[in-house]
């Protein structure tokens, strides 16, 4: 066993190689503070046969005895993984993926076990760094090493890996990715940051980024095992050549640049059957055919792209594909949209709740215990023209759609601005490029139409690129299909208001960008944005209605005495079920008195108001309200205001002449209005039918 310290941002991050899971190829147990995490790395003995692709799999496991809670539930053990943990492993697994050989087929998993959790250090943060020291120092195949680093913001100043409560609190949320002499990964959440502010804390990150590369060489050095060999699955170069012979540059070139990607796809096949038959004879060639017509293809776009400006659909390098929008296309819901964006398609719909449906979230931050705003992205198969059954959302859509959701949420109304629970749902009805993106512009557009009065207009764009054989070649490409997002080396997807940024996330398939190229896509991605708020967006909606829809639930607030509160809600909730049940509203009430009744009738609910307020305020002499007779005695009638509120009214003070019994005048049922006499001799108040004014 050998540890390791260091001092990262005021606290001591330690590694422990060599002390647990000894079989794995690579293992650190890692602490931050006192939060703890096991990050293993392992690799299968032999690539997987019949595979295209490398097969990485990161996992981020939440354990709840890292923060002393036993998992709710009837199943008292973790169950499948959490949205934070799909979206934590997402982050891990785009800096590492590029860093693995090409060619490498083997299975690879890293794994990291959050085992303590510390609130002053972020166990997300935590299990990036372990899963890149432990794939370091194994013996897998590795372009390393990278290392992360996180960045708040608290009144414009910056926070190098905040603290659990300054991460979730702050105005920015920011995830970069180095290696030694590049950045490889940036994911961000900010409160509409300008784009100088946000290229200033990314190379912040970068700079701190060093720091922990020094550190893990250091590890390496010390404890490092020999990478293994492994077997290259690389295309022969003989079969390039011979597919050269077949189809041309020049037939290929025609065969992928159009606009229409069924289109292409036809192209394309029509050129792998006449390869196949060409190569019937050599089961060897054929095996690898696919993988070698795909390259074929990238080599291809690649070239016209970077040599000649020259995009698949003759697009020039900053046009953005044909832009339409609309809202309200679906009736009834509360609120839709549809945003089209050449043959990405998206339609978005809202739905407004009272707060009371706000998602629970029970993980391991202690300061994130529900979410009020909801984003769902769908993308099934017809919206690429395949056929395959739905099994539920897969890490892709859990990923899109909480980047459209981190993309709005800076411009949405406070609860106490707007008391409703929202959720959008993305609908991808057509997929050729950045539907999260789309995403986002068709979100924005239906909480407009649903009446969520929203702070500013937000809109995204994706930004691509293609690199050539040194740092100062390359090509930016304004909003890339889904041709240039295969076979180019980045997705730069960045949205924000006309006065900053939103949400960035970034993923790309080289050992990472240079400052000019990180500073090109983020200046792109505005100028395009504006473009599409401008000649899109606002002519579809310009800005929230005023008022939200017929068939969204509407909200009456009030406020009343926190010590009254166990007045309203009566025993067992006898009295609050009895509003709920006589007016058909929902009824909220928070631990410091604010009440929200929710509904569709503005008669019951102005009724549930008055029950409440009457049930809220004590009575006073002179106070006139309106009851039910709901007892009859030989002494009076006892009137009912509310559920539980009721008061006596005296037989001599029923009528202004004198009467022998209360039935003579009332019957059980009858609605009376009444004023309060004040007190009786024993305390009680009592009132009067005769005496109303």
């Amino acid at each position: 066993m050998k540890t390791f310290t260091m001092d990262l941002a005021g606290r001591t991050l330690r590694v422990d190689i060599g002390r647990v899971a000894a079989q794995a190829n690579g293992a650190a147990f890692i602490q931050y503070g006192e939060t703890t995490v096991l990050s293993t790395a392992t690799a299968s003995d032999k690539p997987r046969d019949g595979i295209d692709f490398f097969p990485l799999s990161v996992e981020f496991e939440e354990k709840t005895y890292a923060v002393g809670k036993i998992p709710g539930g009837f199943n008292k053990r973790e169950g499948k993984a959490s949205e934070n943990s799909v979206l934590t492993s997402r982050v891990i697994d785009r800096p590492m993926r590029p860093l693995f050989p090409k060619d490498y087929r083997n299975d690879v998993t890293l794994n990291n076990m959050v085992m303590a959790v510390d609130p002053q250090c972020r166990p997300e943060l935590v299990a990036m760094l372990g899963a890149a020291i432990a794939t370091c120092i194994s013996d897998i195949p590795f372009d390393g090493p990278c290392a992360m680093t996180q960045m708040g913001m608290i009144d414009g100043e910056f926070i190098v890996n905040p603290s659990q409560e300054q991460w979730d609190k702050g105005d920015l949320k920011l995830t970069v990715a180095s290696t030694r002499e590049k950045v490889i990964m940036i994911e961000a959440g900010a409160n509409i940051i300008p784009e100088d502010k946000m290229i200033e804390a990314i190379y912040k990150c970068h700079d701190v980024n060093q720091t922990v590369i020094a550190f893990i060489d250091e590890m390496v050095k010390e404890c490092g095992k020999p990478k293994h060999e492994y077997t290259s699955c690389a295309i022969p170069e003989e079969l390039f050549a011979k597919m050269k012979e077949i189809v041309t540059p020049e037939e290929m070139e025609g065969a992928v640049f159009t606009d229409e990607k069924q289109v292409r796809e036809e192209n394309i096949r029509q050129i792998t059957e006449r390869l196949e038959e060409a190569f019937a004879d050599n089961e060897e060639w054929l095996a690898v055919l696919g993988e070698a017509i795909y390259q074929y293809e990238k080599k291809t776009v690649r070239k016209m792209i970077l040599k000649d400006h020259k995009r698949p659909d003759g697009r020039e390098i900053t046009q953005i594909r044909p832009l339409a929008a609309e809202v309200d296309i679906i009736p009834r819901v509360h609120g839709s949209s549809m945003f089209t964006r050449g043959q990405t398609q998206i339609c978005d719909v809202v739905t407004l709740a009272p707060l009371s449906e706000a998602q629970k979230i029970d993980g391991l931050d202690a300061f994130v215990t529900e979410k009020r705003y909801m984003h769902h992205y769908n993308f099934p198969a017809y919206s690429v023209g395949e056929t395959k059954p739905s099994r539920g959302p897969g890490r892709r859509e859990i990923g899109h759609g909480a980047l459209a959701e981190r993309a709005l949420l800076p411009v949405l109304p406070t609860p106490e601005e707007f008391p409703y629970a929202i959720r959008a749902v993305s609908e991808t009805f057509e997929s050729n490029g950045s539907t999260s993106m789309a995403s986002t512009c068709a979100s924005c557009m239906s909480l407009m139409a649903a009446g969520v009065p929203i702070k500013a207009m937000v809109a995204g764009i994706s930004c691509g690129l293609v690199t050539g054989d040194t740092d100062d070649d390359f090509v930016l490409l304004t909003d890339i299909q889904g041709l240039e997002d295969f076979f180019g080396d980045m997705d730069f997807k960045v949205t924000g208001t006309k006065e900053g940024i939103t949400a960035i996330q970034m993923d790309i398939k080289i050992h990472g960008l240079t400052r000019p190229i990180v500073e090109g896509a983020i200046a792109r991605c505005r100028e395009a944005r504006f473009f599409i708020m401008d000649n899109c967006m606002s002519k579809a909606i310009a800005e929230p209605r005023k008022e939200v829809g017929e068939y969204a639930p509407k909200i009456i607030q009030l406020s009343i005495d926190p010590e009254k509160i166990g007045d309203v809600v009566g025993q067992r909730g006898k009295t609050i079920n009895e509003i709920i049940a006589r007016c058909d509203v929902k009824i909220d009430i928070t631990d410091d008195g604010n009440v929200s009744i929710c509904g569709t009738d503005a008669a019951k609910m102005d009724e549930a108001k008055r029950m409440l307020e009457i049930i809220t305020t004590d009575f006073e002499q002179g106070q006139i309200l309106t009851g039910k007779v709901v007892s009859i005695k030989e002494f009076g009638a006892f009137i009912e205001f509310a559920p539980g509120k009721e008061g006596m009214v005296h037989i001599s003070k029923i009528a202004k002449e004198r009467i022998d019994r209360v039935e003579d005048v009332l019957t059980l049922g009858d609605t009376v209005k009444v004023v309060c006499l004040g007190k009786d001799k024993m305390g009680r108040i009592s009132f009067s039918i005769k005496d109303v004014q």
